[in-house]
């Protein structure tokens, strides 16, 4: 796969996990990284074109910043400002942030209930 996402922490990355095919990798900083955890990054994104999606908040900010450094051309995602952070964006949300990034081949879209188009008297 040549995509990598960045997220803050693991509940960001189940988030996203579940509108993204299985295969999609998806790493956390775990809060603000350090050097340690930045170097780690890299060697295990590598190569991949890198979408950083991280919280609309102060701590978000500044690790978009210290991410920004390290992959200068990475893609940004961004959440609503009303969310309290990835983990709390509706999956609806979620999938258009990731088409507006160009990621609709790996987006798993949620299957429409054919019940729900249904009246009583179709049956």
């Amino acid at each position: 796969m040549d995509i990598a996402i960045i997220v803050e922490g693991k509940n960001d990355k189940s988030r996203l996990k579940r509108v993204l095919e299985p295969d999609v990798p998806i790493f956390c900083t775990f809060g603000t990284p350090g050097s340690v955890q930045l170097d780690k990054l890299r060697k295990d994104i590598g190569s991949s074109q890198v979408y950083i999606f991280t919280d609309n908040d102060s701590s978000g900010k500044r690790i978009r910043f210290l991410l920004r450094d390290l992959f200068p051309d990475a893609e940004h995602i961004y959440t609503r400002r009303g969310y309290s952070g990835v983990e709390h964006t509706p999956p609806e949300y979620l999938i258009e942030q990731l088409e507006k990034a160009g990621l609709e081949e790996y987006i798993v879209y949620p299957l429409d209930n054919a019940l729900s188009v249904w009246t009583k008297d179709e049956f």
